[in-house]
């Protein structure tokens, strides 16, 4: 993992008491909040229904068990005991006092953490995969260009005031875990004739106007990465719209003038960026790639594995993936027990997962963008123990990619923006689909919800997916079907008119039933629905 040197622990200490005597000039009226909104939505606190909302980065979803501690430390004493962790790889809370805000920032920045650029429109916390380092389809590891690209980024003087907010993706592999089409970009690194490069994809997102981000360039060599994005982003900042908020963001400038005349313009500005010699030098990125070595594993770690606990081997075929390294394995936590909220945890399910990190994945986690968390270096030997830690903690659900592993924003509980609520929706759901076996007999599917059409749920990406909107002040739900946001990434496609809370409930389940009587042998749900249409769904859904 990456660790703060003087500079960075001065740029977050700073901020902070920057932030610490803005806090002060509103609480005392000096500033009005018109003054002050800028100013915190910078450092990630956010105005909602009931109170404000901090936003905690955790860049690349990578953190210690240091600071994982931390953020239950937070949770408990300025907070009502629990975070929400979100599909950016970060973590919210949604019961933030303002005369406390600056406390929080003073204990984060203690273990070299921070709410910098969480909001605003600028260059957002940077998003990988969370396998990043363990998966055996990498060809290297993202880790160091994402923590390149946050330097890079962090307070950068041109794209702190961009048209709209901008957010990267970086992964290294063809599996694509990380949603990385549907970013503003999308970086894929790759090998070509034995030399690293990228894959870049611009103009993806959510939100009001979902699109799939186009291939803007097919290879890009490593030496050249940096000044690239930098061209990127100048033809977005120069011709992005300003003067309507629904149009700024990059996809719809990609949209109006093309994926081929916006790539020509990058190149054309590459061309100018490569004489400014902005590119890191090469010493710089070896000294940040060696904070990204692989752990010490150990190489005569057994990699068999007793199963004789039924449940144990339930939950390892289900939340269990292989390792690069023989002997370890990579553990998703589910963060989606059936009566709970997808994405929150307590603060002492926080510490316990802390404690698993420190313990067994040689200090490291990760928050994953479906708002589970992942040990990314486990002994097959420690899994049986990490399990009956995670079961007594409640942490233990089996359910990683089936229908109870539900992405679900805040929605109306707690958002100023929603249209309607997503929590009630999710748990009416999870508990209809409460019994495992069936869950596991649907097999993958993602089912994904968003309360209003900002798209925080990424429901546009749900192989099922819900919306809430507001039908003349009553709470309303789309459905949508056909979604990815993997590698064979789609935007799902509206089945027809929305239904009541209960309703969407009852939606649900006839698809899941269309599918099971439809789907032919080794299907998943969203192959299914790609094969056989629409149209069945429709029929079983409204006659």
């Amino acid at each position: 993992m990456y660790q703060y040197d003087t500079y960075d622990q001065s740029i977050v200490d700073s901020r902070v008491e920057e932030f610490r005597d803005q806090v002060q000039r509103r609480l005392s009226g000096e500033i009005t909040e018109d003054q002050f909104k800028p100013l915190r939505l910078m450092n990630g606190l956010y105005l909602q229904l009931h109170a404000y909302m901090l936003r905690v980065a955790v860049p690349y979803g990578t953190l210690s068990g240091t600071q994982m501690h931390m953020l239950a430390h937070v949770a408990r004493k300025y907070d009502r005991g629990y975070g929400h962790f979100t599909t950016r790889q970060n973590i919210q809370y949604n019961w933030i006092k303002l005369d406390e805000a600056p406390d929080i920032l003073a204990e984060l920045a203690k273990v070299e953490m921070h709410a910098i650029q969480t909001s605003g429109n600028c260059i957002r916390n940077i998003s990988s995969d969370q396998f990043a380092g363990a998966a055996a389809d990498e060809v290297a590891d993202p880790c160091p260009w994402a923590e390149l690209l946050r330097q890079w980024s962090t307070f950068h003087p041109e794209f702190t005031y961009l048209p709209r907010k901008f957010k990267i993706a970086v992964i290294a592999a063809d599996e694509d875990r990380a949603a990385m089409r549907l970013h503003d970009i999308g970086i894929q690194l790759l090998r070509r004739d034995g030399q690293l490069g990228a894959k870049i994809f611009v103009g993806g997102g959510m939100g009001r106007t979902p699109m799939i981000g186009p291939e803007i360039k097919d290879f890009v060599t490593a030496d050249d990465l940096m000044s690239y994005l930098e061209a990127c982003l100048r033809v977005y900042n120069r011709y992005g719209r300003r003067d309507n908020i629904y149009k700024a963001r990059i996809k719809i400038l990609i949209h109006e003038i093309g994926a081929t005349e916006y790539a020509r313009q990058v190149e054309e500005e590459f061309t100018h960026v490569k004489t400014l010699g902005i590119d890191p030098p090469l010493a710089e990125l070896e000294r940040i790639s060696a904070f990204f070595a692989p752990p010490a594993f150990d190489a005569d770690a057994p990699d068999t594995l007793d199963r004789s606990d039924p449940d144990f081997a339930v939950w390892v075929d289900q939340n269990v993936r292989p390792h690069k390294q023989p002997g370890y394995a990579i553990v998703t936590i589910s963060l989606k027990p059936t009566e709970g909220i997808p994405g929150d945890a307590s603060a002492d399910q926080i510490d316990v997962m802390a404690d698993l990190g420190a313990r067994y994945s040689f200090d490291e986690l990760r928050v994953t963008h479906a708002q589970n968390i992942v040990l990314p270096h486990v002994r097959k030997a420690d899994l049986y123990a990490v399990w009956q830690a995670l079961d007594a903690a409640g942490l233990a659900t089996a359910n990683l990619d089936l229908i109870g592993d539900i992405i679900a924003c805040p929605g109306l509980d707690y958002c100023a923006l929603a249209n309607a609520r997503s929590i009630p929706v999710a748990q009416k759901i999870a508990n209809r689909f409460a019994d495992l076996q069936r869950q596991r007999d649907l097999g993958e599917l993602k089912l994904k919800i968003s309360g209003c059409i900002n798209a925080c749920g990424h429901h546009h990406a749900g192989h099922i997916g819900i919306l809430g909107v507001d039908k003349k002040g009553i709470e309303n739900y789309q459905l949508s079907l056909g979604g990815s946001g993997a590698e064979d990434a789609s935007i799902a496609k509206i089945t027809g008119p929305g239904f009541d809370e209960d309703g969407i409930v009852d939606a649900v389940e006839t698809v899941t039933n269309v599918y099971l009587e439809r789907r032919e042998a080794g299907e998943r749900f969203l192959d299914t629905y790609r094969r056989v249409g629409m149209e069945p769904f429709k029929v079983a859904l409204y006659g």
